[in-house]
C-alpha cells in the first residue's frame, strides 16, 4: 500500500494542528438546513465536483481507507480517506495527501448542526505544505488558490 506524504494522520480533527504547516480553518453557516441532505452531498464528493474538482478514481461514496484520485487544472489529486465521523450532529471526513499530491498535509470537511438553533455550520480545517517543485515554484500564489478553493467548497455544502 502506498504511504501517505506525512506523519500527522488525523491531526485536522485537533483543535490546535501540527506545526511547521500552513494552516487553514474556516467556517461558514448554512442555516436551518436539512443535515442528512447535506451529508448525501459532502459524501458522495458532490462538494468536490460542485467546485470545479473532477474525481478521476475512487469509490462514489466516502469510505474509510479509501484511495481517491482527483484532477484540477489538468493536476492530478490522489488523496487516502484518513477519517470518517457520522455523529447525530456531526458529519465529517478528512483526507490525506499521498505521492504525486500538489501538497503535503490533510484537509477535513465537517457539517456541524447545533443542537438548540438547529443551524448547520460547514468548516474546512486543513495544514499543508508545497509537496511538488511546481507549488514550490508559485509560493504565495497556491495559498491564493487554497484560499479561492475553500470558499468555493464551503458553498458547495449546501443543499
Amino acid at each position: 500500500m502506498v504511504e501517505l506524504t506525512y506523519d500527522e494522520v488525523g491531526a485536522t480533527a485537533d483543535v490546535v494542528l501540527p506545526p511547521g504547516y500552513h494552516h487553514l480553518r474556516v467556517s461558514r453557516s448554512l442555516g436551518r438546513i436539512d443535515l442528512d441532505v447535506a451529508t448525501e452531498i459532502l459524501m458522495t464528493w458532490q462538494v468536490q465536483e460542485r467546485s470545479g474538482v473532477r474525481q478521476v478514481a475512487g469509490p462514489d461514496r466516502v469510505a474509510l481507507g479509501a484511495d481517491v484520485t482527483f484532477r484540477f487544472l489538468a493536476q492530478m489529486i490522489p488523496c487516502r480517506v484518513v477519517q470518517v465521523v457520522v455523529e447525530p450532529d456531526l458529519r465529517a471526513f478528512a483526507y490525506g495527501t499521498l505521492p504525486g499530491h500538489p501538497e503535503t498535509g490533510e484537509e477535513r470537511f465537517e457539517l456541524r448542526r447545533d443542537r438548540s438553533t438547529r443551524e448547520v455550520t460547514a468548516t474546512i480545517t486543513a495544514f499543508s505544505n508545497p509537496g511538488t517543485w511546481r507549488t514550490r515554484l508559485v509560493g504565495p500564489a497556491g495559498r491564493v488558490l487554497q484560499r479561492v478553493m475553500t470558499r468555493r467548497y464551503l458553498a458547495a455544502m449546501a443543499p
